[in-house]
């Protein structure tokens, strides 16, 4: 008998996926906030969220999961909220798991394949730097980057070297924005001429 529902149970699998998909395809990273709240994830306001993987973003316990007020998730950050190591220690404690929340406070921008560790709170304006692995509490005001990541510089010191590299394109239609933009290339170019 199990063999004859086998493959009705793979169906049913790949329709509860395809349906899900169907769901999901309204939202955008600035609709998405409710559709995670209802998967148990606690999301501020204003705060946007580049994935539609529940699963995959915000693991099996999206619950131990609290985003700030205004804060940006980048597409394919991880919150991995359980230590899946003790899975080694099984076979003398076959009950063992553990795990911890995670806060992101608001006004934090996490960069784009960033893995948050369980127990991890990250402080109010905060820059986490793309592809980090972030284990330890980062600290208000801070940018952070690397595996393990490390405070960089404060929120004000990277305010005065982002305000210098300043390109004021935001708003522009394409072709102006493209124009202003391929001009980087004249400035690529001289400083490449120049150490040479």
């Amino acid at each position: 008998m199990k063999k004859l529902l086998a493959p009705f149970r793979i169906l049913w699998g790949i329709l509860g996926h395809i349906l899900l998909k169907i769901r999901l395809y309204r939202y955008n990273m600035d609709t998405i906030a409710p559709y995670f709240r209802e998967q148990g994830v606690q999301v501020g306001e204003g705060t946007r969220i580049v994935s539609k993987d529940v699963g995959g973003t915000f693991g099996s316990e999206p619950y131990l999961v609290r985003l700030g007020n205004n804060c940006s998730m980048a597409a394919g950050v991880r919150f991995i909220t359980h230590d899946g190591g003790v899975w080694a220690l099984r076979n003398k404690h076959p009950n063992l798991d553990c795990f911890a929340p995670i806060e992101i406070k608001d006004n934090v921008i996490v960069g784009m394949n960033t893995i948050i560790m369980m127990g991890v709170t990250i402080g109010p304006n905060c820059v986490i730097g793309a592809g980090s692995v972030v284990t330890r509490d980062i600290p208000p005001n801070t940018v952070a980057a690397g595996i393990p990541a490390k405070v960089l510089m404060t929120l004000e010191e990277y305010e005065e070297k982002k305000l210098a590299q300043f390109s004021p394109v935001r708003g522009l239609p394409h072709d102006e924005r493209k124009a202003i933009l391929m001009k980087l290339w004249d400035d690529w170019d001289k400083k490449a001429a120049e150490k040479s």
